[in-house]
């Protein structure tokens, strides 16, 4: 090969290697669950809900899907674990305000929508965010982390439980920085978690609903006594219960019909000849005959 004015081939010619795999781009991964809701895959926008594993999603989405499960093809799959609102809790969330700028577009993704109220950082994957289940406040975990280490004593013994109740409690009580209502350590949810906490945060769901008590029934099911149970009617008790009725108007009718066609038939064989009576006789067995032996003959 070679000298004949062609290219010479080398192994990378010849030799076919597999293609390596198509990575999804994980910048625009991250951008598509921190910026778009979970479930109908617009933009984020107020209110904005989170379940316990942590996803975002817009209430409304939530609501349709509520209303008509069928609303979103992979619906069952993506949020199968929310039964009802209650199982969700609506975000207190900070609208960043740095200025949008002037050639940036409507759905340009530069900007995050929401930071946090503490470190003003963006809520755009970067860092970690968390909100707080009690309230729904929303901080990144280094500032809620940092506010929660510099707490004052004073506060501390204010969120901490009552005399006597210690046992009660795990965990100290704190106090959110942006309300100042209560909440312990398994109140904080972290949002949008790596795939390995957000399975451990599934099976902890799915145990915690295992133990839930039944529903209790209704106080007419309790009152009312099982058909396993129940007694059977006494004679007096049978005697007054309403057994098959028919509407007498209707009976009345049925009797004026049945006569009117009992007048027809007679008017009708009253009209007829002999030849034709003869074939529907007089309801008295016949001698058969060889003509009629062997064969269906009609006797009224």
């Amino acid at each position: 090969m070679g000298n004949d004015g062609g290219s010479i081939p080398d192994r990378r010619d010849l030799v076919r290697s597999k293609p390596k795999a198509e990575q999804a781009d994980k910048a625009n991964q991250t951008k598509a669950i921190w910026f778009f809701c979970a479930l109908s895959k617009k933009r984020l926008q107020e209110p904005v809900v989170s379940c316990p594993l942590g996803k975002l999603y817009n209430k409304d989405a939530i609501i349709e899907y509520l209303l008509d499960k069928s609303a979103y093809g992979d619906g069952e799959r993506i949020c199968g674990h929310i039964r009802g609102l209650k199982d969700v809790k609506q975000l207190n969330l900070t609208p960043n305000p740095a200025p949008v700028a002037s050639d940036a577009s409507p759905d340009s993704l530069d900007r995050a929508q929401f930071i946090c109220p503490l470190t003003m950082k963006e809520m755009n994957g970067v860092q970690p965010f968390v909100y707080i289940s009690t309230c729904g406040c929303v901080f990144s975990q280094a500032g809620l982390k940092t506010v929660s280490a510099s707490e004052s004593p004073k506060e501390k013994e204010r969120a901490s439980p009552p005399e006597g109740e210690e046992d009660k409690f795990s965990d100290s009580l704190s106090l959110c920085p942006q309300c100042a209502k209560k909440y312990s350590k398994e109140d904080v949810i972290q949002l949008n978690p790596p795939p390995e906490v957000q399975l451990k945060l599934q099976f902890a769901l799915d145990r915690k609903r295992q133990l839930e008590p039944a529903k209790k029934k209704s106080k007419k099911r309790k009152n009312d006594a099982s058909p396993d149970e129940a007694e059977p009617p006494s004679k007096k008790q049978a005697a007054a219960l309403p057994g098959p009725s028919l509407n007498p108007a209707i009976a009345g009718a049925s009797r004026a019909v049945v006569k009117e066609l009992e007048k027809e038939e007679e008017k009708r064989k009253a009209n007829m000849s002999a030849a034709v009576k003869s074939l529907y006789g007089d309801g008295k067995q016949r001698k058969e005959t060889f003509m009629t032996m062997g064969t269906f003959t009609r006797y009224a």
